[in-house]
């Protein structure tokens, strides 16, 4: 009865120092599934592709192994913008809040939240904040 009882005790106070390893270090890896908290990913840095001014840029699940996509979230500060660029593969940006003006190739158009904006290989493109709320997009593509 004693061995029994020390077997759960010490299943329990691994499964709390896990449970509290996970906590502190905000990564929770499971079987199946990795959770990232923002609050853990945040870097304040110059935007992407010689950008101007300063964002801040969250790389999830960037030490994931095997993952074939790349999901980020960046947050262009006021006046800030993502450099123009060549792209070489699929890549998606979709605004989840804030303004700002998104040049492909040679035509200009805004970009507002719920917006979705797919450039294709051989386009080339930036994306510029405006108005008075940061600019917070997600941008999502293929590995390397």
């Amino acid at each position: 009865m004693l061995t029994h009882m020390k077997k759960r005790f010490f299943g329990f106070v691994a499964v709390v120092s896990i449970s509290m390893i996970s906590f502190v270090f905000g990564r929770k890896y499971q079987q199946g599934y990795i959770l990232e908290h923002a609050k853990d990913l945040a870097k304040e840095q110059p935007p992407p592709h010689d950008g101007v001014g300063m964002s801040t840029a969250y790389s999830y699940f960037a030490t994931a192994p095997n993952l074939k996509l790349t999901f980020r979230r960046r947050v262009l500060k006021k006046g800030a913008a993502i450099g123009y660029h060549l792209q070489k593969d699929d890549e998606i940006y979709y605004i989840e809040s804030g303004t700002g003006i998104m040049r492909m190739n040679n035509d200009s158009f805004a970009v507002k939240a719920g917006d979705g904006i797919l450039t294709r290989p051989g386009n080339s493109h930036d994306l510029k904040q405006t108005g008075n709320n940061e600019l917070v997009v997600i941008i999502n593509y293929l590995a390397k």
